[in-house]
């Protein structure tokens, strides 16, 4: 079975309240080593000064004693004597029993004969010892001799020290819990209000991952309060990422929208395009086959021919269509494009002798450097482009417009220029002119202009070959304006044929 899993400001507190529960443990065992130590190292001073003394007591008692004719006992070492409470006495003359007293708030406290036991065993083996007696109390005893060979064993109460170091334990307990419990509750309003930019963060994702994002219009404008998002802290640099996260996922949602939208539009677009062919050759067949089934004479041989050619003719408009459309998914999928060296400025000329024909009641002009600019391209597929942006020109603007085909390079870009002194561009169709099937009259005549593809065709053939397109307009001032890489280009060779169907108009 797995482990219950535990929040991180409990795996925090639990860490920071053991730690500092180490230390303080640590250090309450250091100190009151030291301390002890300390204590011990003082009542040994203190006993050695003691033993001095009343060995020098005993050696006086003796001689009295020997002159009394009495036995030397501890009770008479210390009677009429100064000595300190705490004070352990015990003697043993050669030949006579050992005796031996405490020193108590009460008096004198004769020691009993396990007392004598518990003293003799503790200093067979060194000449001063820690003893707990029988009869209560921890002592600190050393062991002498006289001259006259009495056993002379004096110890000192070890109950100050004891007291003392219970004391300190106490005060260190009742310090380190108190301190343990401020610690724990410092510790978690600090932690909990150091996490709570992160629960910020996580009801943010939560509000998030519950919103229908499969749906058709949808905008995300959740986002981790800019307060619970400082950048100076860690977790609030996760607030920023998520809120930099939902920015971008909005942002895409709203192009995946707008690509759903386009691409309906466009489905749409190529629809009224196609139906307008379809039917158009349905009606004629049937004009056809109904003059045939009737067998009028010579007038049905005439309305079936035009019939017929009428057919031919959206027949081949259709052609026209599907191949551009082709031609865009190819272009998409970076393919249609044969490579080679291309002369700029010979395009240029070459598209606009094309183009002036078509339009004379246009004023035409050509602004070429006399050097050829050579870069490495489609010929076929940039004469389109040329041939789609002057067909544009043309169609959109009225007569006696000036167009004006440019060629300059500029930071190692070749940059053709198709500009026009028209009436401008309509504001509203401006983003969209690049789309497919975009065009400047939402009626779709014919007269006004192709099928919308043409502006499509030449952005995505410029930028197949790395460059981009782009336009400004105003009134009397429009400018296509295309921008295509220069790099060393091969040696020329045979002449490229035109690898792009005859240009349709571009709006």
């Amino acid at each position: 079975m797995f482990a219950r899993p535990v929040s991180l400001q409990a795996r925090l507190m639990a860490a920071v309240i053991g730690f500092v529960s180490l230390i303080l443990v640590v250090v309450a065992i250091i100190t009151s080593a030291t301390l002890g130590n300390s204590l011990e190292q003082r009542l040994r001073d203190q006993l050695s000064s003691y033993s001095a003394g009343i060995k020098g007591w005993v050696t006086d008692t003796e001689a009295l004693t020997s002159i009394r004719g009495t036995e030397l006992t501890a009770d008479r070492v210390l009677t009429g004597r100064r000595v300190p409470l705490g004070l352990l006495l015990a003697v043993q003359p050669p030949n006579q029993s050992a005796s031996g007293v405490t020193v108590s708030s009460d008096g004198l406290q004769s020691l009993s004969a396990g007392d004598l036991f518990e003293l003799t065993q503790a200093l067979r083996s060194d000449g001063s010892a820690v003893v707990s007696l029988h009869s209560g109390g921890s002592y600190l005893v050393t062991i002498s001799q006289t001259e006259n060979g009495t056993i002379v064993v004096t110890g000192l109460s070890r109950a100050e020290i004891q007291g003392t170091l219970g004391d300190l334990f106490t005060v260190i307990a009742l310090a380190t819990l108190g301190g343990l419990l401020l610690l724990a509750i410092t510790t978690a309003l600090t932690i909990s209000m150091g996490l709570r930019p992160l629960r910020a963060v996580a009801a943010t994702a939560t509000r998030v991952a519950g919103q229908p994002l499969d749906r058709g219009e949808v905008s995300i404008t959740e986002r981790v309060p800019e307060y619970e998002a400082d950048p100076r802290t860690e977790v609030g640099r996760v607030g920023i990422a998520l809120n930099t996260l939902l920015d971008h996922v909005d942002t895409s949602l709203a192009a995946r929208q707008r690509n759903e939208e386009r691409m309906r539009r466009f489905v749409a677009d190529a629809s009224h395009e196609l139906r307008t062919p379809l039917a158009s050759i349905r009606g004629y067949s049937e004009l056809s086959l109904r003059a045939l089934s009737q067998n009028q004479g010579p007038d049905t041989v005439a309305d079936t021919t035009s019939a017929l050619e009428r057919i031919q003719a959206q027949s081949l408009r259709m052609t026209r269509l599907v191949e551009d459309l082709l031609l865009l998914a190819r272009l998409d999928e970076g393919q249609e494009l044969v490579r080679g060296s291309v002369d700029l400025t010979q395009l240029a000329v070459e598209a606009l002798s094309d183009a002036q024909p078509t339009a004379l009641d246009h004023d035409w002009e050509l602004d070429v450097p006399e050097q050829p600019v050579l870069l490495s391209g489609d010929a076929g597929r940039l004469h389109q482009v040329l041939a789609n942006l002057l067909a544009n020109a043309r169609t959109h603007t009225p007569a006696g417009t000036t167009i004006t085909l440019s060629l300059a390079v500029e930071a190692q870009s070749a940059v053709l220029r198709v500009h026009d002194d028209g009436p401008g561009i309509d504001p509203d169709v401006r983003e969209e002119l690049f789309a497919r099937f975009a065009r400047g009259d939402v009626s779709r005549a014919r007269q006004s202009g192709g099928t919308g593809l043409g502006l499509a065709i030449a952005k995505a053939i410029v930028e197949g070959h790395g460059g981009s397109v782009d336009v400004t307009s105003a009134p009397g001032d429009t400018t296509f304006t295309v921008r295509l890489p220069v790099a060393p280009a091969a040696p020329p060779s045979a002449p490229q044929p035109p690898t792009a169907p005859v240009p349709t108009p571009a709006q």
